[in-house]
């Protein structure tokens, strides 16, 4: 018996002393958790098209799980800020060199850019495939975080050892020209060839972490222009390109564009009524126009408590429902509570972040932390809105639970980053908690306990001679 007392002692001792938050840990391990059930009832089409079984994709995302919990790990226990200061310098310049690759569409070295879903978005190197949007989502909300900073605090070396000699680079305009507005026009640019929804989606992410970081509204304004600017050069670009709208400049600009006129159905059902059945131009633009349709009805479908797992027949007819569109599947096998807790937990997300962020005496820490939460909560809002047909499709895919390794690997690194500089926060707290000063001062507490004491004593003595006077009454 005293042997288990003492097992269930050691194991609640290494829960209290666990550090980072809790909360953010525990929001991790069950999107994990629905990542693997949820992917194991979804793929049953992915199965067939691969000639394998839901077995063998279920190990596989179990074992991407299991690496990304390592990720998180790693990073967890990195307990110095000035290394993610550090790695975050070098952000930019490697989304530069994987965004340039898939631009000029060469291999450089081990790295080859690869043509996936009508689209160069992924740089191969050996068997790893590196999916160099969701790279560059995590990699420039580092180096903006340290970019801000060191405007903020006029740290950049390069810079202010150039000013010597070339005293208009060290205005604090040219600064923040060359460290935080012309890389993330760059950056913008660059994805606009492969994606208008991740250039958007990446575009305010940029700026909401900058505005964190310590730019002010006003000083946006200028920026916006530009960014709204560069967006109807590159459609002027299209426009007055003469070639085939697949070899544009911006050919995924144009698809982009054609979704939110509603032009693309239209283009679709021609398609349909056009090409004979059977054709690989048809089975496309049948996909295209189920997958949204597929979406609702999963929704409709589910309705409060859901089929139960395994019963979904959405999967069946969505060629992707696991990755684009996850949420509308858990909605049909899990109900509308399965929806609802989904939310509740990317809500949750943001919630202790801002604790997190509140905690942070850092400036760098405070603007990592806000953006990667902002990241990970707006990617899951936007695509369950696609889910339910609150916007046009942008192939995000929910966080941590869409199938994807790419994606679930760099959201483990986002998670971990999380997790480490919360434990730095709540370190910092519990030093402060130790150093504040006591509520009662000692000798106060002493003298107060001399005083009660002294008082139970003439009660008890009040006591015993009102007992003795009644026993001379008796």
């Amino acid at each position: 018996m005293a042997e288990k007392t003492k097992k269930k002692s050691s194991l609640w001792t290494f829960a209290e002393n666990f550090e980072g938050d809790k909360v953010v840990w525990m929001i991790v391990l069950l999107l994990m958790m629905i990542s693997i059930v949820a992917i194991f009832s979804s793929t049953t089409q992915l199965a067939l098209q691969q000639g394998t079984t839901r077995m063998a994709i279920v190990g596989e995302q179990m074992a991407i799980t299991l690496a990304g919990l390592v990720l998180i790990i790693i990073c967890y226990n990195i307990k110095s800020i000035g290394f993610y200061r550090v790695i975050s310098q070098l952000g930019f310049m490697f989304c530069l060199f994987l965004l340039l690759i898939l631009a000029f569409k060469k291999p450089v070295g081990p790295f080859k850019p690869e043509f996936i879903n009508h689209a160069w978005r992924i740089v191969k190197v050996g068997g790893i495939q590196i999916h160099v949007f969701e790279v560059t989502k995590i990699g420039m909300v580092m180096y903006l975080s340290w970019a801000v900073n060191a405007y903020v605090k006029d740290k950049f070396m390069i810079a202010n050892i150039l000013a010597k000699k070339y005293p208009i680079l060290g205005k604090p305009i040219a600064k923040k020209l060359g460290y935080i507005y012309i890389p993330m026009f760059i950056v913008c640019v660059l994805i606009m060839v492969g994606s208008l929804s991740s250039t958007l989606l990446i575009g305010l992410l940029m700026f909401f972490t900058i505005l964190i970081g310590g730019i002010s509204i006003r000083e946006l304004i200028l920026p916006v222009i530009i960014a709204i600017g560069i967006l109807f050069g590159c459609i002027g670009i299209n426009q007055i390109s003469d070639k085939p709208a697949d070899q544009k400049p911006f050919p995924h600009l144009e698809t982009a564009l054609n979704r939110i006129k509603g032009n693309d159905r239209e283009d679709t059902f021609e398609i349909l009524r056009t090409e004979p059945r059977g054709s690989e131009k048809f089975q496309e633009a049948l996909d295209e126009s189920m997958q949204p349709v597929s979406a609702k009805l999963a929704i409709h479908q589910g309705g409060l408590i859901g089929k139960g797992p395994g019963r979904s027949t959405q999967r069946y007819v969505t060629p992707i429902m696991f990755e684009d569109y996850m949420f509308s599947f858990i909605v049909e096998e899990y109900g509308l509570l399965g929806g609802i807790f989904v939310i509740i937990l990317y809500v949750s997300l943001m919630a202790r972040g801002s604790i997190i962020v509140k905690n942070c005496d850092n400036q760098f820490a405070k603007t990592c932390v806000a953006g990667l939460v902002f990241l990970i909560s707006v990617q899951a809002m936007l695509h369950i809105m696609v889910n339910c047909d609150l916007g046009p499709h942008t192939g995000q895919t929910l966080p941590m639970i869409s199938h994807g390794n790419s994606s679930f690997l760099m959201f483990s690194i986002a998670f971990g980053i999380i997790l480490s500089i919360s434990r730095m926060a709540k370190r910092k707290i519990d030093k402060e908690s130790a150093k504040a000063a006591p509520l009662v001062e000692h000798d106060n507490v002493r003298d107060s306990v001399s005083e009660c004491e002294s008082l139970d004593n003439d009660i008890q003595e009040e006591a015993d001679e009102l007992s003795n006077f009644d026993d001379i009454q008796n």
